[in-house]
């Protein structure tokens, strides 16, 4: 099983989704930023990682929003996301497709990444 961590950032009503790249696994699906927890890392020390690497932005971690593990043909992941604010930056394309701001009420508009599906039910909800 993998270890990702993603960061649920909101700005004015909305929260930021980014389009995986086509040549990726789930190409062109959307998803929370973040990635990958690697070795001796801690999840917010690598979802801050993930974030500059992936957006340019420097961000504050906050409290866990939801966890979902989830089973894809290729891999399994345990996927924990975070409430999280930008202290520093302004998101930039680096490694995704496309990058938006959305309210919940355009969440059917998009189509997520499988494990993703639970967390935008709950936050369909608030």
């Amino acid at each position: 099983m993998i270890e990702v961590v993603a960061a649920l950032i909101w700005e004015e009503g909305k929260f930021l989704i980014c389009q995986r790249p086509a040549n990726k696994a789930r190409g062109l699906m959307w998803e929370f930023v973040g990635g990958k927890v690697e070795k001796g890392e801690s999840k917010k020390d690598a979802l801050i990682r993930e974030c500059k690497e992936e957006l340019n932005i420097q961000i504050a971690v906050g409290e866990q929003f939801a966890e979902v593990t989830h089973k894809y043909p290729d891999i399994t992941v345990h996927l924990t996301l975070y409430n999280s604010s930008i202290e520093h930056g302004k998101p930039q394309l680096i490694e995704h497709n496309a990058i938006k701001w959305i309210t919940p009420d355009e969440i059917p508009q998009y189509t997520f990444c499988p494990a993703d599906e639970v967390i935008l039910d709950l936050i369909m909800k608030l």
